[in-house]
């Protein structure tokens, strides 16, 4: 088994796919033609975004992440240079969590939350 997608719940699909390719330089990849469901390419596992509308034909409950809260899970990508994507970031409407900082075991770490509310980390590469 390997992991295929991450996919999130939100308002709008296409106008989040709009917010990723600005302020995280993301590639869009695929949008359904009603809008309700849409993917970035990220690599070989997918980062996907379903509007609530679609989410809520699963037939199953959930909680929908809002703005005022961090949600529990993180996203992360991993840039070359963290202090020149957090700036990106947050010149593009990212909402600013934690500055960049060197972890203890020389990985530069920052947090931003993206236009639905999501926690987004933006980190160097493991060496």
């Amino acid at each position: 088994m390997k992991l295929g997608y991450s996919l999130l719940y939100v308002n709008d699909v296409s106008t989040t796919m709009d917010f990723y390719e600005k302020a995280f330089r993301l590639e869009k990849g695929f949008l359904h033609p009603e809008g309700d469901y849409g993917e970035m390419l990220t690599g070989e596992t997918k980062l996907g975004f379903v509007s609530h509308k679609l989410a809520g034909s699963h037939g199953f409950s959930y909680k929908k992440q809002t703005t005022a809260e961090l949600p529990s899970f993180e996203i992360a990508f991993v840039a070359e240079d963290v202090e020149g994507s957090y700036k990106t970031a947050l010149e593009n409407g990212a909402i600013r969590v934690k500055e960049p900082e060197v972890k203890p075991w020389g990985q530069t770490v920052c947090y931003v939350k993206d236009n639905n509310g999501f926690l987004i980390e933006i980190c160097s590469p493991i060496d």
